[in-house]
């Protein structure tokens, strides 16, 4: 049975509460996420660009109060460089690529805006214990600061992170990438991440002020984030899975098998 909602208790370490930017799909290729996310959400998403410093590119999809969906994926035209630094979002871990091969896209991260006067770069080099090193970024005309680990894993507190805990982003553009993305009329209704060293998580989150973004809870099985979405028709749409979710509906589906069974048995043989 699932923990109760770890309400986090650690102090805020920063005035300036952070703000959901985005959600990261990751995908072997982007055309096989860009269709994941069109038959999941019922809308295209649209080209973003390529990432030349990680040798990634991204589709992209607007949702609702200034957050968007990103679909990412190793950019096979990228110009090839001497020594390259790892691509960022575990996307050349072994364990990574296996998932995506077997089970397709999949919503592995996410990322919390650090808007100014907070300086990103200046808050890393005061706490280069808590916050990764900021990779100075661009794409077409947008250029930004992201928290990127040297080894190209995710951000992680304690050893735990696991796409649960956010990158930090901080954009140097000053207009916004979902100002010019078309509207989708969705919107995220509720970010949870399922973590087994989830009270290490959630005393990170409210350090950096992210608490009121993803509620942690404790799982016996592998992290997972699970994003709830409203969608335009009114229905919800949810993405990831937690281990014992999907136990409960794998045990449901047994249940439902044997009573379907059991049915058949007392029905009555009406052949002669």
């Amino acid at each position: 049975m699932l923990s109760a909602l770890i309400w986090l208790a650690s102090p805020v370490m920063t005035e300036h509460r952070l703000k959901l930017d985005h959600l990261v799909i990751a995908a072997r290729t982007l055309d096989e996420g860009a269709r994941f996310v069109a038959a999941k959400f019922g809308v295209e998403t649209v080209a973003g660009g390529a990432h030349p410093l990680m040798r990634t590119h991204n589709r992209l999809l607007n949702l609702w109060d200034g957050a968007y969906l990103e679909v990412i994926a190793i950019d096979p035209g990228a110009a090839s460089v001497e020594s390259p630094r790892p691509r960022l979002f575990a996307l050349d871990d072994a364990a990574m690529q296996r998932l995506l091969e077997e089970h397709g896209p999949q919503l592995v991260h996410w990322a919390a805006r650090v808007d100014r006067p907070k300086s990103l770069v200046r808050w890393r080099e005061q706490y280069p214990e808590r916050i990764p090193p900021v990779a100075a970024m661009s794409r077409g005309g947008n250029t930004w600061g992201l928290t990127v680990p040297d080894d190209g894993a995710f951000p992680a507190w304690q050893g735990a992170g696991d796409g649960v805990l956010p990158s930090l982003i901080q954009w140097d553009t000053p207009r916004h990438p979902s100002a010019t993305l078309p509207e989708s009329g969705i919107a995220l209704r509720s970010l949870t991440g399922f973590h087994p060293q989830a009270e290490a998580l959630a005393a990170q989150l409210a350090w950096l002020g992210a608490a009121h973004l993803m509620r942690v809870e404790e799982t016996a099985g592998a992290p997972v984030i699970v994003a709830q979405f409203d969608l335009p028709d009114g229905s919800v749409l949810t993405l990831g899975e937690s281990a014992e979710a999907a136990e409960a509906r794998e045990e449901e589906a047994r249940q439902a098998a044997k009573r379907r069974r059991v049915k058949k048995a007392e029905s009555p043989d009406t052949t002669d």
